[in-house]
């Protein structure tokens, strides 16, 4: 009887420890269809770019507020401190925007930051006068700059009308955001990422003879 009840015990404890494997193979696969799935709106069809972008514009003034406010104290130069104040307002506007969208197109957002820009504001933390003034305007310089791209080219693709709208909004921000940034003289240039190489252009189709054709 003890032989049966031992051998029950490790056969059940068998099929549990199969269950559990064979969960944690599913869930990945299912978070990635979620990732990867495009679902109907009102507003048109939104795929994964579509969320991504709300995600990363969330995520650009989780980071880029506090860090444009903790300018109006920590910086020497004027200029940054304008910067800065202009930083926070338009973040402010834009966040309470994507907050309203995500909210329609049911799209789930962040609270924090991402890695790369909690690492940012940890090091800019712990600096004041000229190497914040510095620092602030190469970081957020050069974050605007992969946001610029991958917000053109979400207006460029996107299905859905809101996000169409709501991308060119963004674009016009970050944009302005660059500009600004520039303006404090501090932006070293030979720092920031190069331009893509531009693509072999495709040949010219042969000439037809119109007399030729049958």
């Amino acid at each position: 009887m003890h032989r049966l009840l031992r051998g029950e015990v490790v056969m059940f404890s068998g099929f549990a420890l199969a269950a559990a494997i064979t969960i944690l193979l599913i869930m990945p696969q299912a978070n990635t269809a979620v990732l990867t799935e495009v679902t109907q709106t009102a507003s048109g069809p939104l795929g994964p770019a579509d969320r991504d972008f709300l995600v990363k514009v969330r995520q650009a003034g989780l980071w880029e507020i506090p860090v444009g406010q903790w300018a109006q104290v920590r910086a020497d130069s004027a200029r940054v401190k304008d910067v800065g104040a202009h930083l926070v307002e338009d973040h402010k506007k834009l966040d309470a925007a994507v907050r309203q969208l995500a909210g329609r197109l049911a799209v789930p957002l962040p609270d924090r930051a991402s890695p790369d820009q909690q690492q940012w504001m940890a090091q800019l933390a712990t600096e004041t006068g000229p190497a914040f003034d510095r620092d602030f305007a190469n970081l957020l310089r050069a974050a605007h700059g992969k946001v610029f791209s991958l917000v053109a080219n979400v207006r460029a693709g996107t299905r859905n009308s809101e996000i169409r709208r709501f991308s060119g909004t963004a674009m016009t921000v970050v944009m302005r955001h660059m500009t600004l940034l520039e303006s404090t003289g501090l932006v070293n240039y030979d720092e920031l990422p190069a331009p893509p190489t531009p693509s072999p252009a495709a040949p010219a189709p042969a000439a037809v003879d119109p007399r030729r054709q049958p």
